[in-house]
């Protein structure tokens, strides 16, 4: 049976570094189950029958966020058989606060402090054999960038798992604090297995929910043991969970008295203090974040990932995939059906996907970098001074701007809120930036319809963060939204070079969880739009795309579009598959007005011309900017919501602003720009932007700390 060997350890102490060192490309990424939160396992270099499983990074593992809850319930439940404890050597007492809750659940414990080069380049030292004499484990020094010690550790926690060694408890707590979790102790005692008996005492100390359920405790033995509780608390002059809290930061300042020697004074400034003084400077931090993340989307989308995508999309699958594969079927004599089903429908669809791989491979390269090196933490701290300005965590910006690459990785992206309410609204939001599909779209309209407004494709960008901005603050006054942001708590970690190795492999696991998504989805899209487009409904094969079945649906869903301006039967068709895949929109446009998808770009974009007049082409791209993004991220959507109804919600809420947005746009653009005569359809729209002031200048509503759903409701 195969050793389970748990990382446990804070955000940015360099676990995912650990982790990458010890299972190299043996990774397998997934959810834990029954929620969103990323599950990482994978084999022990060398040793096959041993997992290494990555746990979240938390601070405590009272369950306060999404993340605690998910690390909690593994290892109290699911019980590894070893947890390897990576600390950061450089910040000991905020890693050893989860460190002492790890030693009393009970399972056998190995700790890792990490960081140790960085240590010894400040001139420090940690005296690691006092500190596992203190906390009665075995402690080694690692550099998980540097891969130093970090076979080490692990073969100890391996060893610690097989000989079933636990650890020798601490003596954390003092005085009352003490006497009264050793009459817990005592009480339970029946209930608990004795190496677990610690950790449900203090929970129970702590008037946890949760480990009180568990031990299903009767009303009169509660009612004794509160006596002691309410004893302690009264002779403090402060509630259980503050004094346990107390007395563990009192234990660690006692155990870094005796095992840390700092070369230097620790209010001393460091180099990462000295960087912060400028990079997080109240006046130059936004102006600074806004040029990294401007020069990496410029140089992903159009310095690399650009010129790499046009011949991707152009001379490899357009030109030496498609003439090899139509010259391969022309020397079989395959079917008319068939080459074009694989030429237009599998290459050319799957096709225009993956030539945006370059571009997102870009994208997730520097956001690795920019993480790995300490600054993207940083980036989320600068806009949260902004974004709770509006209701939303500053973590929300950091989906927002993925968002500008893709929408399936932007909406993943918000795994990191650990606000529920929070995340689900950024889920609801983060998708109305134009991603690099839609500027297909954009720059499509644009050139066109308006080719001599310069300003038209830019303010596209703009709109979008207005609408996500002004959404956000309707969404707070509601219900299931109001409430004020979880409080932003991030370790900020020092800077340091990024591992090139880890940068790569964090890479490819994004990139690749797109690939798989995004590839498989719309294949299936791409056979569907084919089918329908190339047969009627007595199964013969069309030569004029009028007399095909997708033409018959399109008559029957083109009244839903007509108020926006997209009336004929071939418009409604550009809407809905639009939304099977963005990234197809000008092939779909070119072959609904009978333009051949290989055609020089004057004849397709007369095509297109002949299709929508400039102010219903306008229309267009409004719905496509606010309207659900393609089927694969509504899919991502559905499965990060973890509920049908919030992603019913979700997915609605998207339909009717983008319709909403679209028809304000045509009917409101119609009349004062093009001479549309005021009618119902005026009046409407007005009625329209009224409803939506109305919902944002509203005073939000009185909201009560119980019973609000997610993570940080007891925050």
């Amino acid at each position: 049976m195969a050793i389970r060997i748990a990382l446990a350890g804070n955000p940015n102490c360099g676990k995912t570094t650990l982790f990458n060192e010890l299972t190299g490309s043996s990774q397998y990424v997934g959810n834990w189950p029954g929620v969103t939160v990323e599950k990482k396992d994978g084999i022990l270099k060398g040793h096959k029958d041993v997992i290494i499983q990555d746990l979240p990074g938390i601070y405590s593992l009272s369950p306060y966020t999404m993340e605690e809850k998910v690390a909690r319930n593994y290892l109290v439940n699911e019980q590894p058989d070893a947890i390897l404890n990576i600390i950061d050597g450089t910040n000991l007492e905020r890693n050893l606060y989860l460190s002492t809750q790890l030693i009393e659940i009970g399972l056998p414990v190995v700790m890792a402090v990490n960081m140790m080069d960085l240590v010894k380049k400040n001139g420090d030292a940690i005296d690691v054999k006092k500190m596992a004499e203190e906390l009665g484990c075995e402690v080694v020094e690692i550099s998980a960038l540097q891969g130093k010690g970090c076979m080490e550790a692990a073969e100890k926690a391996m060893a610690a798992a097989k000989a079933k060694r636990t650890v020798h408890l601490p003596s954390v707590f003092t005085g009352s604090v003490e006497h009264a979790i050793a009459h817990i102790e005592e009480t339970i005692a029946p209930k608990v297995e004795d190496r677990f008996l610690r950790w449900y005492a203090i929970k129970v100390f702590e008037r946890d929910e949760d480990a009180t359920g568990a031990l299903q405790l009767d009303p009169k033995t509660m009612s004794h043991l509160e006596g002691h509780i309410k004893d302690c608390e009264d002779e403090l002059d402060d509630d259980s969970e503050s004094i346990i809290i107390n007395q563990r930061y009192a234990y660690i300042a006692k155990i870094i008295d005796g095992v840390l020697k700092r070369k230097t004074a620790a209010h001393t400034m460091t180099v990462s203090d000295k960087i912060d003084r400028v990079v997080t400077n109240r006046i130059l931090a936004l102006p600074i974040f806004f040029l990294i993340m401007t020069a990496v989307y410029f140089i992903s989308c159009s310095l690399i990932g650009g010129p790499v995508t046009d011949w991707v999309n152009d001379d490899f699958f357009g030109g030496i995939v498609t003439d090899t594969a139509s010259d391969l079927l022309e020397a079989i004599e395959a079917p008319d059906w068939l080459e074009s089903l694989l030429v237009d429908g599998i290459i050319g669809g799957v096709g225009t996907v993956l030539g945006f791989v370059p571009q997102i491979l870009s994208i997730f390269f520097f956001l690795s970098l920019l993480e790995d090196s300490g600054y993207m933490a940083r980036g989320a701290f600068i806009m949260d001074r902004i974004f709770r300005k509006f209701g939303l965590s500053g973590k929300s910006f950091i989906p927002i701007l993925v968002g500008s690459g893709c929408g399936v990785p932007a909406v993943m992206a918000t795994r990191t809120i650990e606000d529920q309410r929070d995340r689900r609204m950024t889920i609801m939001l983060c998708t109305f930036i134009p991603c690099s599909a839609k500027a297909v779209i954009i720059a499509m309209i644009t050139s066109t319809f308006f080719p001599d407004s310069v300003l038209m494709a830019p303010s596209m960008y703009f709109l979008g963060i207005a609408v996500i901005v002004l959404a956000g603050i309707a969404l707070k006054k509601t219900s299931i939204f109001a409430g004020d942001p979880a409080p932003f708590v991030m370790e900020l970690p020092a800077y340091h070079i990024p591992s090139m190795k880890g940068v790569l492999i964090h890479m490819w696991e994004r990139a690749r969880g797109f690939i798989i998504k995004a590839g498989t989805i719309i294949f299936a899209v791409c056979v569907i739009i084919w089918f329908f487009s190339s047969f009627n409904i007595t199964m013969d094969m069309v030569d004029d795309i009028e007399d095909s079945m997708l033409a018959g649906f399109g008559h029957l869903i083109s009244w839903i579009f007509a108020p926006l301006g997209l009336g004929d039967w071939k418009g409604a068709v550009a809407v809905i598959s639009a939304e099977m895949a963005k990234e197809d929109a000008i092939g779909t446009l070119a072959v609904l007005n009978g333009v051949a998808k290989d055609a020089e770009d004057e004849a397709v974009m007369a095509g297109i011309a002949g299709m929508f007049t400039p102010i219903a082409a306008f229309s267009y791209m409004i719905l496509n900017l606010f309207d659900p993004p393609c089927i694969v991220a509504m899919a991502t959507i559905a499965r990060e919501m973890g509920d049908r109804k919030w992603a019913a919600l979700a997915i609605g809420f998207q339909v009717i602003l983008g319709y909403s947005l679209a028809f304000i746009a045509y009917n409101l653009g119609g009349w004062l720009f093009y001479g549309f005569a005021f009618g119902f359809a005026q009046i409407l729209a007005i009625a329209l932007c009224l409803v939506g002031l109305y919902f944002i200048l509203r005073p939000a509503p009185k909201v009560k700390d119980e019973g609000v759903e997610g993570a940080g409701a007891k925050a």
